[in-house]
């Protein structure tokens, strides 16, 4: 049965936003009802098994819409899912789309026995709702839409990473290489309040190791070498570099050391935060770091890390991706907003690759890692037919 009829559109016009809006009212129920499987498919990174799981029930829809789907097997994290909707194509770009999610949570097995997935007070609750199993089911019911119009005239790609909560340590050079094909990316990701994401910071993390020498307390003090107290003046050192001016944080987030009070510690380490708006302030901070040397002498440190994601700058690429969004939402009666944000995502790595990239294209809720994690189901309807709007209408 078709959402609209194929006599709505026609083929040198820009596909109706009000026809998709009202296509996506029709499939609302279904779009629900396709959100609650997948929450109920709990998928936290570090079980393979159950991330699989969650992954086989979204292959098995984009395969029920047409859908060409490929599997990239992994040993150490779930399967990665690569999906390809409409017409084929061999040559590089073509307008060619790419949407970007993930199916792992932050979530353990067992947390819908707290956190049970339910309809309640106009919201669609339980642990990975929002962060982003929404929007991966808002991905699909866009481009049935697009199918049963008749409008699907681009190739899609649908990615699904298996392991985005904690770094994308086997996706990132699949979504890197099938980004490069692309002429944009939207990423499925939460919106910030009801606004698409034109910037996001890039991410580092470190861990400080100091080695000390270990005294007694009372009757060798003068002969110990404290690593906590080295420690500390690291911490001040570190913690100096943040520049808000500049969207550049430092923050040690876990410290510790020590073995008893009257021991002088021979052992402390910290493990740190950094949070870049710039592409260029990614090296200078890693230069910051391999630098750190102990003020005690006796004392040595042992520095691991870097950044791990790029930051997404607001490029005119992604701009023109935004510009078009709002115009399209302007005629569904939405006044679309663009955010930035501290967080990052997988669209960090595309938007470093210098491809249009529009992030927080998902659900619009709260609660992302929280145990209140939920969505607000009065947008979805809109917000899934701007979606296939974008899809239909691409920049040229």
């Amino acid at each position: 049965m078709e959402v609209f009829p194929k006599s709505a559109f026609s083929p040198d016009a820009c596909v109706p936003m009000r026809a998709l809006l009202t296509g996506a009212r029709r499939k609302e129920s279904a779009l629900l009802e396709m959100i609650q499987t997948l929450v109920r498919a709990e998928s936290p990174s570090d079980d393979k098994a159950a991330v699989d799981a969650c992954g086989a029930l979204v292959a098995a829809h984009a395969r029920a819409l047409g859908g060409r789907v490929k599997v990239h097997r992994q040993r150490a994290f779930g399967d990665v899912i690569e999906a390809r909707f409409g017409p084929r194509r061999k040559s590089a770009l073509v307008n060619r789309a790419l949407l970007l999610g993930h199916i792992d949570t932050v979530w353990p097995l067992g947390t819908l026995k707290t956190m049970p997935c339910r309809v309640a007070h106009g919201r669609l609750w339980g642990p990975g709702t929002l962060d982003m199993k929404a929007g991966v089911a808002m991905a699909l019911t866009a481009i049935e839409m697009l199918a049963e119009a008749g409008s699907l005239d681009r190739e899609i790609v649908l990615l699904l990473n298996s392991e985005e909560e904690v770094g994308s340590p086997v996706s990132r050079p699949i979504t890197e290489r099938l980004a490069a094909e692309c002429s944009a990316v939207y990423v499925l990701e939460p919106a910030q309040g009801l606004a698409y994401k034109t910037a996001r910071k890039g991410t580092g993390n470190w861990r400080i190791d100091v080695k000390g020498v270990a005294a007694h307390a009372g009757v060798d003090f003068e002969k110990g070498a404290s690593a906590i107290r080295e420690l500390a003046r690291v911490v001040e050192t570190v913690s100096g570099w943040t520049d808000l001016k500049r969207g550049l944080t430092v923050s040690v987030g876990l410290a510790g050391g020590g073995s008893k009070t009257n021991v002088i510690p021979a052992e402390a380490w910290a493990e740190v935060d950094v949070r870049i708006a710039r592409k260029a302030d990614g090296a200078r901070i890693e230069r910051k770091f391999s630098g750190l040397r102990a003020a005690d002498k006796r004392c040595t440190l042992a520095v691991t890390g870097g950044i791990n994601r790029p930051p997404m700058e607001r490029t005119r690429g992604t701009v023109a991706l935004y510009r078009r969004a709002r115009t399209l939402a302007a005629e569904l009666g939405i006044a679309l907003e663009e955010a930035a944000t501290g967080g990052a995502s997988d669209g960090n790595f595309t938007s470093a690759l210098g491809i249009a990239t529009l992030d927080g294209m998902g659900a619009v809720g709260e609660g992302a890692h929280a145990s209140h994690e939920s969505i607000f189901i009065e947008h979805l309807a809109a917000r899934t037919a701007l979606l296939a709007g974008l899809l239909a209408n691409p920049v040229e």
